[in-house]
C-alpha cells in the first residue's frame, strides 16, 4: 500500500510556473505507475499527465503537453509535475495518483485505473 501527499499548489498569474510535488510512502514506490489528475469546480476529474515505473515513458493530455512535465525520482518516491505558462483555465485541484503494476513500461491514463489517491493541492492561476 502506498500513501501519497501532494503540495507545491498556491496562486500564480497566468503565464508563470509552478511545481507540484507528490511524495509517496512505501518501499516499492517504483513498482507503481504515477499520474496527475485535476479536477475543476462544477466539472469532472480528469487526466492531466502519466508517467512509467522509471519516468522514461510520459503521456500528457493535449491541453498541457509542451506546457506540464512530469517526472519522479524514485531514490526520493516522489512525482512532480512542471507547470509553465499556466492559464486560468488550469485552475483545479490537483491529485497525483499510483497504480502498482508489473508492467515498467506501463502508464496509465484513466481514474479508474489508479489505486491510490493523495488528496489534492489547489492551483489558482489568476488572469
Amino acid at each position: 500500500q502506498v500513501q501519497l501527499v501532494e503540495s507545491g499548489g498556491g496562486l500564480v498569474q497566468a503565464g508563470g510556473s509552478l511545481r507540484l510535488s507528490c511524495a509517496a510512502s512505501g518501499r516499492t514506490f517504483s513498482s507503481y505507475a504515477m499520474g496527475w489528475f485535476r479536477q475543476a469546480p462544477g466539472k469532472e476529474r480528469e487526466f492531466v499527465a502519466a508517467a512509467s515505473w522509471s519516468g522514461e515513458r510520459t503521456y500528457y493530455a493535449d491541453s498541457v503537453k509542451g506546457r506540464f512535465t512530469i517526472s519522479r525520482d524514485n531514490a526520493k518516491n516522489t512525482v512532480y509535475l512542471q507547470m509553465n505558462r499556466l492559464e486560468p483555465v488550469d485552475t483545479a485541484v490537483y491529485y497525483c495518483a499510483a497504480r502498482l503494476t508489473t508492467n515498467y513500461r506501463a502508464y496509465y491514463t484513466g481514474i479508474g485505473e489508479y489505486n491510490y489517491w493523495g488528496q489534492g493541492t489547489q492551483v489558482t492561476v489568476s488572469s
